[in-house]
C-alpha cells in the first residue's frame, strides 16, 4: 500500500470519509459526520493520512488513519507532574481522536499516526499555542496498552484512563 508522505488537514471534498472503518463505530461516525463541522466551528482540527485501500474504488482519496487535536485545560491537581504550576487550569493539547483504517491495523501505522499527532502538538505550541503537554482519553484496554508501550504517557492522578505527556518529553521524537 502506498501512503502519502505526510498527514494533511481533512478536506471532505477531497477525502473519502464515509468508507473509513477502524472497527470502532464512534470513531468512524466522528470522522464522517463531525470532524469537518468541528473544524468549521473552531473546536478541533483533524489530520489524515491518505492511501488506497484494496476494497476502495472511489473518486476521492481514501483515508488510512486520522487524528484530531483540540485545546483544553486541566487542573494542576489532576496532572501527574511535580512542576510548580499555577492554581488555575493549565492549557494542554487534547489528542481527541486517533484511529487507523482496518486495512492497515497491526502494521505500524498507529505508531506513525501517534508520532505525527505529537509532532503537530509541538509545532502548534512552538507557533504560539500555549500548552504544557498533551492529554488524551483512552477508549479501552487495547488503546491503553498501545499508549503505555511508548513509556512516556502517565495517567492522571484521579483518572487512570486519561493520560498526560509533558511537551518537553515529546520534543525529541
Amino acid at each position: 500500500m502506498a501512503f502519502a508522505s505526510q498527514f494533511v488537514l481533512l478536506n471532505p471534498q477531497q477525502h473519502e470519509v464515509k468508507s473509513f472503518d477502524c472497527g470502532k463505530p464512534d470513531m468512524n461516525v466522528f470522522l464522517s459526520r463531525y470532524a469537518d463541522k468541528n473544524r468549521k466551528l473552531g473546536l478541533s482540527a483533524t489530520w489524515i493520512l491518505t492511501t488506497q485501500c484494496p476494497q476502495d474504488n472511489l473518486n476521492k482519496t481514501a483515508i488510512g488513519a486520522y487524528y484530531t487535536l483540540a485545546s483544553t485545560a486541566v487542573s494542576r491537581e489532576q496532572l501527574p507532574t511535580d512542576k510548580n504550576l499555577p492554581a488555575y487550569p493549565v492549557p494542554v493539547v487534547l489528542l481527541a481522536r486517533l484511529a487507523v483504517n482496518r486495512c492497515f491495523q497491526k502494521q505500524g501505522l498507529g505508531e506513525k499516526t501517534l508520532v505525527s499527532a505529537l509532532r503537530q502538538s509541538v509545532y502548534l505550541t512552538d507557533k504560539g499555542l500555549p500548552a504544557l503537554g498533551v492529554v488524551l482519553d483512552v477508549l479501552d484496554g487495547d488503546a491503553l496498552g498501545f499508549y503505555q508501550a511508548f513509556g512516556m504517557f502517565r495517567p492522571f492522578t484521579d483518572q487512570p484512563m486519561r493520560l498526560f505527556v509533558p511537551m518537553e518529553a515529546i520534543r525529541g521524537i
